[in-house]
């Protein structure tokens, strides 16, 4: 009886130290995430300023205002929905191990890059070339 009460108490902890790298894995995957949509807004900012930079000799003026833009307003949504996702991951899993990042830490570096998206897109709306044509 008392090598079945060790066994199961084995279990129950090998259970829950899976559950605790479980929540881990949670964790950083959330960061991944994050990573991914603060990659593709600074892939759609940078897209925008090259719209702006390389387009005019190849599209009428309007539909490079426009695709420079959708790309800029495109950039400030990827970088407030980053910490929406990383600060709302679903489900609250079991305490993990690892720490997250700090929620401050990511409003003030999200919310940089989102001013530097409307940024691109003032310029891109008054800047050099504002006519293009």
């Amino acid at each position: 009886m008392a090598s079945l009460n060790r066994a199961a108490n084995r279990l129950s902890d090998s259970a829950d130290r899976s559950t605790e790298l479980a929540a881990d894995r949670n964790v950083f995957a959330a960061e991944r995430t994050y990573a991914a949509w603060v990659r593709t807004g600074l892939a759609a900012m940078a897209s925008s300023v090259g719209a702006k930079t390389l387009l005019p000799d190849i599209a009428p003026g309007w539909e490079v205002m426009a695709l420079g833009s959708v790309l800029a307003l495109f950039s400030a949504f990827c970088f407030f929905a980053a910490v929406w996702r990383q600060n709302s991951p679903g489900p609250p899993p079991p305490r993990p191990d690892a720490r997250r990042i700090p929620s401050l830490f990511l409003y003030v570096i999200n919310g940089f890059l989102a001013l530097v998206a409307l940024g691109v897109l003032f310029i891109i709306w008054f800047g050099p070339n504002r006519g293009l044509h």
